[in-house]
């Protein structure tokens, strides 16, 4: 007697992942500063590259050195604008990502490395190089 695996039913398809309008608004305006910069010839490395530490929109490369670039974006600038939401503690957050990114991928020889960050406020972008 041949025992037979029980029929199990195709698996159901799931529906696309909805983004909230706050992600895709920072999806554009992560685009926007991916553009600005490959235009000022920095090359993309990484995108949206995260763990438990915290998330690094994007890991750029300009000549030898690593940068590490947070995109904020406003729709005014009220309470401060874009690039004040960038304060101590997503600093340290960044920070720590920065180091676990860069021992995984390096060791200890890192190459140099600075922090951005590109704030867009009622549609106005500003690159803040070695914001901290």
């Amino acid at each position: 007697m041949t025992r037979r695996s029980p029929v199990r039913p195709p698996p159901t398809p799931q529906p696309p992942t909805q983004r909230s309008p706050a992600q895709t608004a920072g999806d554009a305006a992560e685009a926007r500063a991916l553009a600005f910069l490959q235009a000022r010839g920095l090359r993309l490395v990484e995108r949206n590259v995260s763990s438990r530490l915290g998330e690094i929109d994007l890991i750029m490369r300009e000549a030898e050195t690593l940068v590490f670039v947070e995109v904020r974006s406003r729709a005014s600038r009220s309470y401060g604008g874009a690039a004040a939401s960038v304060g101590p503690a997503k600093q340290r957050r960044l920070q720590r990502e920065a180091q676990r990114y860069m021992n995984a991928r390096y060791g200890d020889r890192w190459p140099p490395c600075r922090f951005d960050v590109f704030a867009i406020d009622a549609g106005e972008a500003d690159w803040i190089r070695g914001a901290f």
